[in-house]
């Protein structure tokens, strides 16, 4: 079959892989028919995300049909339509259990590494380095699926992929984002990226009830679609301080949730921006936390930071102060996007979610070689890539 693989930093190719097969009783393998290229698939392109392999196949965005089976699998058939969750989860564990998937216990194989990167080891993830299982991703034709009795959501019938694929990741982890905000009635909630993400934690906040929401980016594109689709106000870091915008636009008080959306790749300006840079090049910090440490310092006091955005490592000058003497609650974590499937298909097919909006590029697989080096490089006004096997 032809995959997307990682032989290098910055060097993706469409490769000829072996097929993947069958090898536990409660493994599927899907016919991929539409697949995403995620903003952390980014961070892999540009070399952050240590333990990759030349030769790895990337993804963990993809929907497709059932072609094959394994014998312990009751609950799918050969022809389903189905999306897949990007962690892999065993269903079973104590984690899994608690609803905390990504959190699974069973599902890497290589924890004993991602124990000494992290503490314990998260869940596997499908095309996402060693230190989370070495799976192989779904940027492909076919793509094996572990534990299929838990992980993949049926497809009924009369939903296209574009309104469904991002169930896979980017539509819970929006959501995901704006619960852990624990929105109240009037609250504000400040927003830092607008890409898919950022659109999709907008929407999930005015969903669960937020009065405003603040979004803040730089290109211009993803600015306008913040306030022309998700209906966000809107700030243009490059154009004014954020932290003061912010205060202004609150009344001096400040957020009641800050999201950071944005993750390891933070541009920031100014000294700050370069300092990071640097830091990270010299690899002596393995993110830049420019949002982060924004909006640490701009929620209200006792306010709620939620961190969606990715991080790999160990980051520099963060204000613990301010955390600890403003009495900020911080809640993170990979997606847990099994416990959001149901909810979440339940609200499209209602029409109060459309998450297609948010694509600017179908292509066909062949072509992401350059669709990485697009996504990537803000090219073409591009805000997502669904690629077509």
């Amino acid at each position: 079959m032809r995959a997307v693989c990682w032989h290098a930093p910055t060097d993706v190719r469409v490769d000829t892989v072996p097929d993947p097969k069958i090898l536990n009783p409660r493994d599927i393998i899907i016919r991929v028919t539409s697949t995403a290229i995620c903003g952390s698939d980014l961070h892999l392109y540009d070399g952050y995300v240590p333990s990759m392999e030349s030769g790895d196949i990337l993804g963990h965005e993809p929907m497709g049909e059932v072609v094959e089976v394994g014998s312990a699998i009751t609950n799918l058939k050969i022809g389903d339509r189905v999306v897949v969750p990007f962690p892999i989860a065993c269903g079973n564990c104590f984690f899994c259990e608690q609803t905390l998937y990504s959190c699974c216990e069973n599902s890497n194989p290589n924890a004993a590494m991602a124990e000494k990167m992290w503490g314990h080891s998260p869940a596997g993830i499908f095309g996402y380095s060693h230190l989370t299982g070495g799976y192989a991703g779904g940027q492909a034709e076919y793509l094996r699926v572990p534990y299929a009795d838990v992980g993949p959501v049926k497809i009924p019938d009369g939903l296209d992929d574009d309104r469904v694929l991002f169930l896979s990741d980017i539509l819970p982890t929006g959501y995901m984002a704006a619960e852990n905000c624990d929105i109240k009635p009037g609250h504000t909630v400040a927003v830092w990226g607008c890409g898919p993400v950022g659109q999709f934690a907008i929407q999930s906040a005015y969903l669960l009830g937020a009065e405003r929401v603040i979004a803040i980016d730089r290109f211009p594109e993803r600015l306008r679609m913040a306030r022309e689709i998700s209906k966000a106000e809107t700030i243009n870091y490059e154009e004014v301080n954020t932290l003061d915008a912010l205060k202004t636009m609150t009344g001096g008080r400040g957020p009641d949730a800050c999201i950071d959306a944005v993750g390891m790749e933070a541009h920031g300006v100014g000294l700050i921006g370069a300092y990071d840079r640097i830091k990270q090049a010299m690899m002596l910090e393995t993110g830049r936390p420019v949002v982060l440490r924004e909006a640490l310092m701009a929620a209200r006091n006792g306010g709620v930071v939620s961190i969606p955005g990715v991080y790999g490592g160990f980051l520099d000058k963060m204000p613990i102060g301010s955390m600890m003497n403003r009495s900020l609650t911080i809640r993170t974590g990979q997606t847990h996007v099994h416990r959001y499937l149901k909810p979440l298909l339940e609200r499209i097919q209602k029409g109060e979610l459309d998450p297609s909006v948010v694509i600017s590029h179908h292509l066909p697989l062949e072509e992401a070689p350059h669709a990485y080096r697009m996504f990537r490089d803000k090219q073409d006004e591009c805000t997502k890539v669904v690629l077509k096997p």
